[in-house]
Formats: C-alpha cells, sequence, structure tokens
C-alpha cells in the first residue's frame, strides 16, 4: 500500500471551500512566537471547519508583498480566495474565535 502526499500551492489552499487562517511571520519576531500556541489552540477549538497555515515572509517574501504584509504577524483570513479580514498583532483566542465565527456565519 502507498501514500502519496498531495503539495498544494498557496493558490489553491486559499481558494479551498475551507477557510483558510493565514499566519504572516518571521522566526526572529517576538510577538509572532506569541501567536504560535493561540493558533494551535484555535486549531484545537475549530477543527476540521478551519485550515490554518503558516507563511515565513523572509521565505515567502512574493507572498508578503502581494497581500501587502508590512509588519508581523499579520493574520488574513480567505474563504473561497477572498480575503474577509486582516489584521497585523497579536490577537488572543476569544476575540479570534469571535471574529473568525462571526464572519464564517455572513458567509
Amino acid at each position: 500500500m502507498s501514500t502519496t502526499k498531495k503539495t498544494m500551492t498557496f493558490s489553491e489552499v486559499i481558494n479551498s471551500d475551507i477557510p483558510v487562517l493565514v499566519d504572516f511571520y518571521a522566526d526572529w519576531c517576538g510577538p509572532c512566537k506569541m501567536m504560535s500556541p493561540i493558533l494551535k489552540k484555535l486549531k484545537n477549538e475549530m477543527g476540521d471547519t478551519l485550515n490554518i497555515i503558516k507563511i515565513d515572509t523572509e521565505k515567502n517574501a512574493d507572498a508578503a508583498i502581494k497581500y501587502q504584509v508590512r509588519g508581523v504577524p499579520t493574520l488574513i483570513l480567505f474563504h473561497k480566495g477572498k480575503l474577509l479580514w486582516r489584521q497585523s498583532g497579536v490577537v488572543q483566542l476569544h476575540q479570534l474565535k469571535r471574529i473568525i465565527d462571526q464572519l464564517l456565519r455572513e458567509i
């Protein structure tokens, strides 16, 4: 039995039917490190209703430029390729979950 792992492009991921929260970060960024456990808890709470991906702005400068990321961390929520929400800086779990829940109810 063989298993294959399909690697999706950034465009394919954000255009999926499942909403995607993108965390634009940098390894040297203190606030970015604070977001990691918050995003892990968010994923545990939301399960398969939300995908979360992290984009290192230094390794993926093209994506950061395309979405005009000027500070890290910057969180952007996409659904079917549409940008629904964005915010720079640390966002606490309860606030982030409330924002996402509200936006997903509207779509």
